[in-house]
């Protein structure tokens, strides 16, 4: 998607592509990181909710209506009594209800080519890992954009059994060709995951230029499926979780794990 700063604009955005995905037989959809609200910082401020919004809202709606798993990507979310914000993620099952709440951890606050980034001057961390479950069983971690550049977090899920990781993102466009790609294969790769990996696409704000390449990857880091990197558009795979059992047992890294050696590095050793 390409977020604007209207919410009702792109609503009807993520509804045209979301019950596209359900008509392609969809199970589980992502949107984007910001969907609901592009636009610089200030727009996002005056643009933000509680979960009880109209955003989550029509997420609950379309979920139930279509009896999909719906992870509403990520909204701007204003608690009571906080001043800044919180960056969330949202899944809601076929039901209609939501199953899950991950606040985004690592916040992007960067310099690019000049353009500085500081999630942090407007946003406050999310201080939990969150797992959740799809309605065929399926384990599956949260995430949001700038936490892939953190693989402890990922490895936690994976060890604590998630089979699919899930990344709605805006990177850059810069930072899409860059790293994007490489970033997703090796978070499907060390864990023996899934990942389906959601990116805006275009201008979002003045200077924020997002690049597309939405992708679903199997554990072996094989490309299922991509979006390219100018437009709009729905991308759609079939997992094959009998794949992800048959490379967890032939090449078994996480089993591999020697987390009693994870303390501290000792210098020299001894």
């Amino acid at each position: 998607m390409t977020a604007t700063p209207d919410l009702a604009t792109n609503i009807a955005k993520a509804d045209g592509l979301v019950r596209e995905a359900a008509t392609d037989r969809a199970s589980l959809v992502l949107l984007p990181e910001w969907w609901a609200a592009g636009g610089t910082a200030a727009q996002k401020r005056a643009a933000a909710q509680s979960l009880d919004g109209d955003a989550i809202a029509w997420a609950a709606a379309i979920a139930a209506e279509l009896k999909i798993d719906l992870i509403a990507g990520s909204v701007t979310e204003l608690i009571e009594g906080e001043e800044k914000l919180h960056n969330t993620s949202v899944h809601l099952g076929p039901d209609g209800q939501r199953k899950a709440v991950y606040r985004k951890i690592h916040l992007f606050d960067n310099e690019l080519e000049g353009a500085s980034f500081r999630e942090s001057d407007h946003q406050l961390p999310g201080d939990q890992i969150v797992s959740s479950e799809a309605a065929d069983g399926t384990p599956f971690g949260l995430s949001i954009c700038y936490d892939l550049r953190f693989p402890e977090l990922y490895r936690l899920q994976a060890v604590e059994g998630a089979e699919l990781l899930i990344v709605p993102a805006c990177f850059t466009r810069k930072t899409t060709e860059a790293h994007w790609q490489t970033l997703l294969r090796a978070r499907a790769i060390e864990n023996h995951c899934f990942v389906v990996a959601a990116n805006q696409v275009g201008e979002i704000a003045p200077g924020m230029d997002c690049g597309g390449d939405s992708m679903i990857l199997d554990p072996w880091g094989t490309e299922l499926s991509k979006a390219d990197t100018k437009s709009e558009m729905m991308i759609a795979a079939d997992l094959d979780f009998s794949e992800l059992k048959r490379i967890r047992s032939e090449l078994p890294s996480l089993a591999s794990r020697q987390p009693h050696t994870y303390g501290s590095v000792q210098k020299g050793g001894s």
